[in-house]
């Protein structure tokens, strides 16, 4: 199964508190255990990397990075339901690894459901992989969920900074 890439004309911003409203629609729809305004405005306020993806003047996607100490942790990525399977994701992934590459990023971390088997397959086709568990760590209906610890190393040439 391949993806289309979304053709329409779309563009990469910072957010801004004032697009909670936008931002929040798109996470109560996509989630059945959402975020919060406050953890949105929260990671806004801590200098996080926060971008929105707009399409037609509207909020379509979104993603927010935390870095520091040569590691980046992915910790929001959502498409809205009316995009998704269309390569928006895959674009916005994308951007923020190059981000982090421009920061010197080695690692980039990032925690999923195995239940989310579309991000799963997003995930593995970006060269993540898995490298441990979190036991119970996401709230379900019925009780909690593992997370899939998954990370992606961007460091270069890693082997020429050892001398032999």
């Amino acid at each position: 199964m391949s993806a289309v890439l979304e053709t329409s004309p779309f563009f990469l911003r910072p957010m801004l508190k004032n697009d909670m409203d936008e931002i929040m629609a798109i996470e109560l729809k996509s989630y059945v255990f959402p975020w919060t305004r406050q953890i949105f405005i929260d990671c806004l306020r801590a200098g996080y990397y926060c971008q929105v993806c707009e399409m037609h003047g509207y909020i379509v996607a979104y993603g927010i990075m935390s870095t520091g100490a040569a590691e980046a942790h992915v910790l929001n990525l959502c498409v809205s339901s009316e995009r998704q399977g269309k390569g928006l994701g895959r674009q916005l992934l994308s951007h923020m690894l190059g981000v982090a590459e421009q920061k010197k990023i080695d690692t980039v971390f990032l925690e999923v459901r195995p239940s989310n088997s579309i991000a799963l397959c997003l995930y593995d086709a970006m060269g993540f992989n898995q490298i441990g568990e979190r036991k119970d760590y996401y709230p379900t209906k019925k009780g909690r969920e593992d997370a899939l610890i998954l990370a992606k190393s961007l460091a270069k040439n890693i082997a020429k900074s050892f001398p032999a």
